[in-house]
């Protein structure tokens, strides 16, 4: 087992990492940049090292600063969080050059999943549902015009290096194929670089449905169960749920047996999610994410696992600590994210917290690296906490939602949490009712009615 690791990230996850590190006995080193010297993560951590002014792509972002960090504290193994150095296959190499061990899937599996193109064709080898589409790039816009006559409008094209909802545009029709296809390559090339795209078929009322999976590296692996991730804004999650209200028993153990057989047959090491868009009874892969997701403590609620426990312990060459006989669902979790912003246009808001006061009681879990006198920095991600809540069912887990953020308190800055007050009163979403467009139809008719 290591004896020191560090942290290459900041905020809640920073702290989720810190916090599981500590009760296995493990030391841990937290990195911050100039505008983080007072974070909780940092706090918290035993040792910590300054990498850099605020913009991430000096501090977080930067490769060198991290691995020097390592070098002078004599850490053994970098958890990398979510987002930022994450998915970085580079990255990865690097830290498997020097001799020391990336807590993750391998370099190889983080490349080929984090190009979707050649993600879908490796699934599709595997045996995973894929959504109907082009066999690769489209390189045209004749090209593109071609395959939505063939296969029936309305089609999304997406950046093949895409994620976060950049690059991605839905065309309705033939006359609408030539602006979404421009846009789409433009956004690619702006975001990430690569303007190659891909289509597919859009489908009209699917529902976001990811499976969780968890591989040791050597052709074992387990799935346990779905989130469902439907509500969206812009295809940011917003409210994830497990196990989807939508989905059988059926279902889920077939499904969930596709994804763990492919993760096992690449040996796929560590925590990692496939998302599937999910209509009428059929799952269509759409792309594998290869960390550990911001949702992942509404699948650590129902089936009372630590993932990032699991994912240390892997890493340091252990075998799982669980088979998939051994996994059985208990209960309903959901997990709202709560973000600085200024709604209704969700503006990041910045600020000094004046005074933060955290829910409890049972089933009730928070993420949070927030205190009283702390002051949220502009320069990143505006996510600032996660409410989770555990019930024996999806009526008491929701009632134990709208209880909770009713003693939620963050003064100081606006947040999203009147978004999920008004959520809760929706029949919809008390009946679990929705898909992936239901809340951006929402959000206008609020917006139209103001």
């Amino acid at each position: 087992m290591f004896q020191k690791i560090l942290i290459a990230n900041r905020g809640e996850i920073a702290l989720r990492v810190v916090r599981a590190a500590r009760e296995m006995g493990i030391a841990t080193v937290a990195v911050h940049s100039t505008a983080d010297a007072d974070a909780m993560h940092v706090r918290m951590a035993d040792e910590s090292v300054c990498i850099g002014p605020p913009p991430s792509p000096h501090s977080y972002l930067s490769v060198p600063a991290i691995m020097s960090a390592c070098e002078i504290t004599g850490a053994e193994a970098i958890h990398p969080g979510y987002g930022f150095l994450s998915e970085n296959a580079q990255f990865v190499q690097i830290v498997e050059d020097h001799g020391l061990t990336f807590i993750g899937p391998t370099a190889e599996h983080i490349r080929i999943m984090g190009d979707k193109i050649t993600a879908k064709d490796t699934m599709k080898a595997l045996g995973v549902p894929c959504v109907p589409g082009s066999e690769g790039g489209v390189a045209t816009l004749d090209e593109a015009k071609r395959l939505g006559a063939e296969m029936g409008y309305p089609v999304i094209i997406k950046a093949t290096a895409g994620g976060g909802g950049r690059g991605m545009k839905v065309a309705s029709s033939a006359a609408e194929m030539e602006k979404a296809f421009m846009t789409a390559r433009a956004e690619g090339k702006a975001a990430f670089g690569n303007d190659e795209v891909y289509i597919e078929k859009y489908l009209q009322k699917p529902r976001h449905i990811e499976i969780q999976v968890f591989g040791d590296g050597k052709g074992r692996a387990v799935h346990l169960g779905e989130r469902d991730c439907s509500l969206q804004r812009r295809h940011q999650k917003v409210f994830e749920e497990a196990p989807g209200p939508a989905i059988s028993a059926e279902e889920r153990a077939r499904i969930g047996k596709v994804c763990a057989d492919a993760v096992a047959r690449i040996n796929y090491t560590g925590a990692g999610t496939i998302e599937f868009l999910y209509e009428d009874g059929a799952f269509y892969f759409i792309e594998m994410n290869t960390r550990l997701q911001v949702e992942h403590p509404v699948t650590e609620a129902i089936f009372g696992v630590d993932l990032v426990r699991e994912q240390i312990r892997v890493a340091s060459g252990l075998p799982m600590s669980f088979e998939q006989d051994d996994l059985t669902i208990n209960g309903h979790a959901i997990e709202v994210r709560i973000n600085a912003e200024k709604l209704p246009d969700f503006r990041p808001c910045p600020g000094r917290i004046t005074q933060y006061h955290a829910p409890g009681g049972l089933g009730v879990r928070i993420d949070s690296a927030l205190y009283d006198g702390y002051t949220i920095p502009p320069y990143y991600d505006s996510l600032i906490g996660k409410l989770i809540v555990h019930g024996r069912d999806r009526p008491e887990a929701l009632a134990r939602l709208n209880r909770a953020l009713g003693e939620l308190i963050v003064d100081g800055v606006d947040t999203t949490v009147p978004l999920f007050h008004a959520l809760l009163q929706e029949d919809d979403v008390q009946s679990g009712a929705y898909n992936i467009h239901w809340l951006e139809k929402w959000l206008d008719r609020a917006l139209a009615a103001d």
